[in-house]
Order: structure tokens, then C-alpha cells, then sequence
């Protein structure tokens, strides 16, 4: 899933996501599970991938709690409660690839109906970004790209 589209959310909060960043995700199920991710982005998994994901790191938080490993640590592990309550959502693609963004997302996200979004593949996942927030992204990134190819791809 690679890629970087332009597009525009309907008045009714509804964005189209290119057939070919859709089709892998819709290939498991029209269920998918959109999560916040930084200021102006949100990502859109597989419900599957993000599933075993989330499992893992709550089984592994559980079982520090259980042998006492995160005594004194009551304020992170509720912070990381809420924070994980409020992140994520199980959203379903409509035909052609269509998402409806929940209220909380959109908020977050910051965007209003008719608002363009820039739709990214991430390789993993999908990103949905608002377009000033991508920019900003990639003016900070972009320099890095040739060292994490090379460190990734080694």
C-alpha cells in the first residue's frame, strides 16, 4: 500500500479512499479500525492487523502489572488507559472505498466537511492527513529518508 492522493470529504464527513490502497484492507472484510495517531493524522488498519497488535502490548502490560513491575506507576498506567479508550474505532468501508469519519476523528484530525485530506499509504497501513500537517511531516522527514531505507533495507 503505497501511494499519496488528494482528496476531498463530502458534507456528510465521507472520504473515498483509492481503489488501490482500499482493496488490501476490504480483502479481509469491510471492518477496519481507524486510530489517531499524531496532531492532524489519523491511520486506518486491517482489523486483524490491528487486533494482534493491540493484544500483544495489552497482554504485556497486563502481565508487568501482574508480577508487580509497575508499582508506582498508577498515573502512566491510567494515562495509558485513556489514551488507549480514545484512540482507536472500528470503522466499516462502504462500497468504493468509502469511510465515514467519526466526530472525535474528524475533531482530531481537524478538518471540516468539504476540507481536503491527503490519503497515504504507509506501507502497513493507511494515513489520512490533513494536507498542512503532511507538508510539515515531510519538510521534517524527508531528509532522513535515504539513511532509514538503508538501515531498513539492509
Amino acid at each position: 500500500m503505497l501511494g499519496e492522493f488528494r482528496r476531498t470529504l463530502d458534507d456528510r464527513f465521507r472520504l473515498s479512499i483509492p481503489a488501490e490502497l482500499a482493496d488490501p484492507l476490504s480483502a479481509e472484510g469491510s471492518e477496519c479500525i481507524l486510530a489517531k495517531e499524531l496532531p492532524g493524522c489519523l491511520s486506518l488498519w486491517s482489523a486483524g492487523q490491528w487486533s494482534a497488535k493491540l493484544e500483544a502490548g495489552v497482554q504485556l502490560v497486563q502481565s508487568k502489572m501482574q508480577l508487580g513491575r509497575l508499582e508506582g506507576k498508577v498515573e502512566e498506567v491510567q494515562r495509558l488507559g485513556r489514551l488507549l479508550s480514545t484512540r482507536h474505532k472500528t470503522v466499516e468501508l462502504a462500497g468504493r472505498g468509502r469511510l465515514l469519519l467519526p466526530e472525535g476523528f474528524r475533531e482530531f484530525l481537524g478538518v471540516e466537511a468539504g476540507g481536503e485530506l491527503m490519503v497515504v499509504g504507509a506501507a502497513i497501513c493507511i494515513e489520512l492527513w490533513r494536507p498542512d500537517a503532511w507538508i510539515k511531516y515531510l519538510e521534517e522527514r524527508m531528509p532522513e529518508f535515504r539513511t532509514l531505507f538503508d538501515g531498513l533495507s539492509s
